[in-house]
């Protein structure tokens, strides 16, 4: 029988890769349970909600469970300092809140200030580290650093600016 992580993983990827990203897939422990739980969700509201622009967003969105994981594994990483480590966890205690900027109830927007306050919150601590500290607990299958700078030009474009400025301020509070 194959093994349930081995079926996310496309066949074309070699073998020695594939057992690179078996090693980063979360496996079902109960503390990463939040992972699973938010990929369904948000693959879920796409599907049902996602409108005109849902497929615009989805491709962005759909990285914030892969963002979430980077945030867990970057607060364990011993390269990473404790200011560093308390300024993750107050980003992953916002995702994990039920009181958000824009509610999360509201079907894929919901999701898209979590997704800006983690990507302006990591671009901010990418400034103070290595970006193979990032590469190295990366396990989403888009290149990362391109990603963030996507997510951050769209955002700027298309997400209103007291909502910006909302998540900048937070972020800026959990620095001090």
């Amino acid at each position: 029988m194959k093994d349930e992580r081995e079926s996310i993983i496309p066949e074309e990827i070699s073998q020695e890769d594939r057992e690179k990203i078996r090693e980063k897939i979360v496996d079902g422990d109960k503390k990463l349970k939040f992972y699973e739980k938010l990929r369904g969700t948000i693959t879920k509201n796409v599907k049902t909600h996602g409108g005109k622009y849902g497929s615009m967003v989805a491709e962005y969105v759909m990285a914030l469970p892969d963002f979430f994981i980077l945030l867990i594994r970057l607060a364990m990483d011993s390269r990473v300092s404790k200011g560093q480590k308390f300024f993750l966890a107050g980003i992953i205690a916002y995702i994990m809140s039920p009181i958000d900027i824009i509610p999360d109830f509201i079907p894929v927007i919901g999701y898209v200030d979590d997704l800006v306050l983690v990507v302006y919150g990591l671009n901010l601590i990418l400034n103070e580290l290595s970006p193979a500290v990032l590469l190295d607990n990366w396990s989403g299958s888009q290149d990362v650093l391109g990603l963030m700078q996507n997510i951050s030009e769209t955002a700027e474009k298309f997400i209103d600016t007291k909502i910006l400025k909302r998540i900048r301020t937070f972020l800026t509070g959990l620095r001090k």
